[in-house]
């Protein structure tokens, strides 16, 4: 076919390479630097600098809201072929545990979203639990701790029970259930514990040691004034306990001094409600003792990593560009983008042909 004196081919157009110009070579690195810049813009003048191609920024918007809908496809075929039994439970009966350790963390963070205003983009991260030898921060002596490693992503921007679902189809592709010991990572937050319950039950559960560590330096501020010598030595003797397994008596002391100071009760009341909630998955020591991670990194450097992206000065998203590049940052955070676009490219253009042949 002839259009403006150029050989023209219909098929091309359908996949998304009129002109020679959309490649899959291209269209995967214009998918790739969408989820990995920090704005549109930058990832046009990466295509200048480096590749010496004109690519506009709204060109490559256009193409991560096409690819990261087909990511986005990929995600939800996975968690709705996911054996969920009725009730919510996973069936993990019958299997052989011979894997080794694994966990799960869960953590959440604000997105800024056109008509609606701040909302949660919760992160959940999938990892190996791992014994490396470790320099002790304190002491200087070298150690052998628990590590997350080979860490892998999902994210999404809504309630918990979708979330919740992607988290469990992550974890189920991972091989959790062959796993020999499994944990789950939070920050205290209720959402996470009842999560825990429908698709982790059966997991270690434990809250982040420096949330917690955060919310005795609050205590120790209320009871003893920001910044003070006695300040910090409440808050030294009262880490030792915490570490050791005693947030039981944590909450005893907080209580007590309540009672004695009406002036600051609410505020010592709530943090006693924090450490009684979650005074069951603070066993630090023994956990630590035994292999296991106690800390939530892994999960807050992802989400950080969202946000970077997310974030930006002045960015506002509307749901759907949100949506539809998360999928292809999680994919790049989890280092997995390759084996992804391979297998979306070759859905889309199947799809495309279909189309085109219709």
């Amino acid at each position: 076919m002839q259009r403006a004196g150029k050989a023209f081919f219909p098929l091309d157009e359908q996949l998304e390479l009129a002109d020679g110009r959309y490649s899959e070579g291209l269209l995967k690195e214009m998918t790739w630097l969408s989820g990995v810049m920090k704005s549109y813009a930058v990832a046009e003048e990466a295509f200048a600098r480096i590749g010496h191609l004109y690519v506009s920024d709204s060109s490559i918007w256009r193409r991560a809201q096409t690819w990261g809908e087909a990511f986005k496809d990929i995600e939800d075929k996975q968690v709705n072929s996911t054996n969920v039994l009725p009730g919510g439970r996973e069936s993990q009966g019958g299997l052989i545990k011979s894997g080794g350790r694994q966990g799960v963390a869960m953590d959440g963070g604000m997105v800024y979203i056109r008509q609606e205003g701040w909302k949660e983009l919760k992160a959940g991260c999938v990892f190996d639990v791992e014994i490396q030898p470790t320099k002790d921060a304190i002491t200087g002596d070298v150690i052998d701790l628990a590590h997350a490693v080979h860490n892998s992503y999902t994210a999404h921007l809504g309630g918990p029970e979708r979330f919740g679902q992607q988290v469990w189809a992550e974890a189920k592709q991972r091989g959790w259930e062959s796993a020999s010991e499994t944990e789950v990572v939070g920050d205290g937050a209720p959402w996470i514990w009842n999560l825990v319950i429908d698709h982790f039950y059966d997991s270690l559960q434990i809250v982040d040691w420096y949330h917690a560590c955060e919310h005795l330096a609050t205590a120790a501020r209320i009871l003893n004034g920001e910044g003070t010598a006695a300040a910090a030595h409440w808050l030294k003797e009262h880490k030792l306990l915490l570490f050791q397994g005693h947030a039981e008596q944590i909450v005893q002391h907080l209580q007590q001094a309540a009672q004695e100071q009406p002036n600051l009760a609410e505020e010592l009341e709530k943090e006693a409600g924090y450490f009684e909630n979650n005074k069951n998955r603070m066993n630090y020591q023994e956990m630590r003792e035994n292999g296991f991670v106690i800390g939530s990194g892994m999960v807050e450097s992802g989400e950080k990593q969202f946000k970077a992206r997310f974030c930006g000065p002045g960015m506002r998203w509307s749901r759907s560009g949100a949506e539809m590049l998360i999928p292809i940052r999680a994919v790049i955070l989890s280092r997995r983008f390759d084996a992804v676009w391979h297998t979306a490219y070759h859905l889309h253009s199947s799809q495309r042909l279909k189309q085109a042949v219709a």
